[in-house]
């Protein structure tokens, strides 16, 4: 399989409107130079960028509340929070990113791309947890769904939702995380699809929607 990037599918043109469209294609292009050269993302993933990454993070948009704050916990090379930010203008999205290298990259990706709906973060979703509250959380390949609930519930208003990316594991990782689930006080958990169409197949979410977790957990979480 050749290494070299290939052209984006008809389809993307549908997905990446406006100027999003010249954006996705510099992003492509960063991701198999300095995304690569830096060890973000494999030689191999080059030919797939399009349809494996681009793609299905950007179809992801379709969970999304219009002209809300989004982080995006353990961002990496941006995957799929600044696709979100490159496909949705309206909005405000925080890439959040312990590895300086990660976010020296994104931060490169943030001024080539001109977006002004974006900001990098170096630290870890529990530093951030009681300083900044956002309305959607977002992460893909970060971590299983129970970890994921411990950094990214804090991080949630009431009723705000977390979006994960868990593809073919999904239903299992949701049962596997129900004791942590009912512990954290959570309205709904439940798996949709997206991107029907776009790409396939469909990009399979666990969506979560925040309660009022019991005082005890927040006071622990804040020592």
């Amino acid at each position: 399989m050749s290494d070299e990037l290939t052209a984006p599918p008809q389809i993307a043109r549908e997905v990446f409107t406006g100027d999003a469209w010249d954006r996705a294609q510099e992003f492509a292009r960063l991701l198999a130079g300095p995304g690569v050269v830096r060890g973000l993302l494999g030689p191999r993933e080059v030919p797939r960028i399009w349809d494996r990454h681009l793609l299905n993070c950007a179809v992801v948009a379709e969970a999304i509340p219009e002209s809300v704050r989004l982080v995006d916990i353990g961002s990496g090379a941006g995957l799929p929070g600044l696709v979100l930010a490159i496909v949705r203008q309206d909005l405000t999205v925080t890439l959040l990113e312990p590895l300086l290298r990660r976010t020296v990259f994104l931060e490169e990706c943030v001024a080539a791309l001109k977006l002004d709906n974006v900001e990098v973060l170096r630290g870890r979703a529990e530093e951030l947890a009681g300083k900044r509250e956002f309305d959607v959380a977002s992460a893909r390949a970060v971590a299983p769904l129970d970890r994921l609930l411990k950094w990214s519930l804090p991080l949630l208003r009431e009723g705000g939702e977390l979006i994960a990316m868990k593809g073919e594991r999904a239903a299992e990782e949701l049962a596997d995380a129900d004791a942590q689930l009912r512990a954290s006080g959570v309205r709904t958990a439940e798996l949709i699809s997206v991107g029907h169409g776009k790409v396939e197949p469909p990009a399979t979410l666990v969506r979560v929607v925040a309660g009022r977790a019991p005082a005890s957990g927040r006071r622990r979480r804040k020592r």
